[in-house]
């Protein structure tokens, strides 16, 4: 089995849920037995402001949580995209909410999957899973992690609101849809 070594950035604005959905990928990671590391970062403002998360999963043991370059970007947002689309590495993974940046970038050496997260959360009927939808697509695209412990993960998260566990789950599994519809489109289009 191949050894896992990731490094993921989770971008876009305070609100859209970045934190939650580093804590997410780094929470399934203990699940699995991995070694995560999970570092937030916050602008001026939580709410409205800037925010980014990094989030190491690996086998090993991780010497720095410091994250120069990743091998994912989960970026919610255009401003977010201007900062942190350059650091993805060649054959990287950019996750891009189109809902609430109008650009992609041209780079042709990434996987890009970009789809209007925030329109798919209110059709489900929550503007506050898009997190979640994509995390689901970072399952579909990566074999990091598994479904059952991103549900582990969001069902021990939100274990004061068990309300919220319904439509987490029904995000994720709309995120592996979009993640194994975009799985079959080749690279770089």
């Amino acid at each position: 089995m191949k050894s896992i070594n990731h490094e993921i950035i989770c971008a876009g604005f305070g609100g859209q849920g970045i934190m939650v959905l580093g804590k997410v990928l780094a929470e399934a990671g203990m699940v699995s037995g991995k070694n995560v590391t999970w570092i937030p970062s916050y602008g001026a403002e939580v709410r409205g402001g800037t925010a980014h998360s990094s989030v190491k999963i690996s086998d090993e043991d991780i010497a720095s949580p410091a994250i120069s370059k990743a091998d994912t970007a989960i970026i919610m947002n255009g401003p977010s995209l201007d900062k942190f689309a350059t650091r993805i590495i060649p054959g990287g993974l950019l996750i891009l909410n189109t809902s609430m940046a109008e650009k992609t970038p041209a780079r042709q050496d990434i996987d890009i999957v970009a789809a209007p997260l925030t329109d798919e959360a209110i059709k489900i009927g929550n503007i506050r899973v898009a997190n979640i939808i994509a995390a689901g697509i970072f399952v579909a695209m990566k074999e990091i992690l598994k479904k059952d412990v991103l549900i582990e993960a969001i069902e021990h998260m939100a274990a004061g609101k068990k309300n919220l566990i319904p439509v987490n789950i029904k995000a994720l599994e709309r995120g592996i849809e979009i993640g194994a519809e975009d799985a079959c489109l080749p690279a770089g289009r």
